[in-house]
């Protein structure tokens, strides 16, 4: 189960772990009976993709992978962090978040004055209690003006280390590779088909 409802975010959680564990079968939130999701009040991204992880299991007695990520400003002391998602308020949405974000950073100049990461946790609990947790991390800076059609978020301000063009201007599986989503799951992939193979649960046979 990948516990989530955010269309973009389970598009890309489906193409990362198709890419590192094809042989295990993926469900959503909406493949399953509905149940009502955890509030994320934990302070920390393990905190809260542990809450929505665990909540999964509980409702379907399902093997749940959920995730919890955001971007962290070197400069506003790690916010919006866990806030990511609602930075420009309740209502909020990335066109949104990302103008705030911006007008914060308004007097700042150049990469090292901008700097900052994407992080994600990435949680894995089982129906017996046992949880994992794996961390991944994307290092980079900030544009002063949104460039690129594709991702989502705050995709189009972000220029990863390495690269001169934003997340949102890589294509897919380039943005894949380095992401710290990516780096997350592939982290946890292993963990996943072991625990499955320990548990006997939902395993395909060519897996096994």
């Amino acid at each position: 189960m990948l516990a989530t409802n955010n269309a973009k975010k389970l598009t890309e959680l489906r193409r990362i772990v198709a890419g590192a564990a094809p042989d295990v079968e993926v469900l959503a939130l909406a493949d399953v009976p509905g149940y009502p999701e955890p509030a994320e009040t934990e302070q920390t991204f393990e905190g809260n993709a542990l809450l929505k992880a665990r909540a999964c299991v509980a409702a379907t007695g399902l093997p749940a992978v959920a995730d919890d990520s955001g971007l962290a400003v070197d400069r506003l002391n790690g916010m919006p962090g866990v806030r990511s998602a609602r930075w420009s308020g309740a209502d909020a949405t990335d066109a949104a978040n990302n103008a705030l974000l911006l007008r914060q950073l308004f007097d700042l100049e150049g990469p090292e004055q901008r700097r900052g990461q994407f992080v994600c946790a990435m949680a894995l609990v089982l129906p017996d209690g046992t949880e994992h947790v794996r961390l991944g991390v994307m290092p980079g800076h900030l544009r002063s003006a949104p460039a690129g059609e594709n991702g989502f978020g705050y995709d189009p301000l972000f220029v990863p280390d390495g690269h001169d063009r934003t997340t949102a201007q890589l294509e897919p599986a380039a943005k894949d590779a380095i992401s710290h989503r990516g780096r997350a799951i592939r982290a946890l992939v292993p963990v996943l088909v072991d625990e499955l193979r320990r548990t006997g649960a939902a395993v395909p046979e060519e897996a096994r």
